[in-house]
């Protein structure tokens, strides 16, 4: 099951949803109740950097 991230215009909460095949599309911000979401890009999906670095031992 994917999980989006969404910003509500009304109120500028940003909140995580997990959803199931078709419900994708149906989502609410869980402080105020609109359903005026957008679809925000999560840093997993820009190709976020890690700041873990591997060093050989040398």
């Amino acid at each position: 099951m994917p999980i989006f991230e969404y910003v509500c215009k009304e109120c500028g909460t940003r909140f995580e949803k997990l959803h199931k095949g078709s419900a994708a599309d149906e989502c609410s911000c869980p402080t105020c109740g609109s359903a005026a979401v957008n679809k925000a890009l999560s840093t997993f999906a820009a190709g976020g950097t890690s700041e873990t670095k591997c060093h050989s031992g040398g």
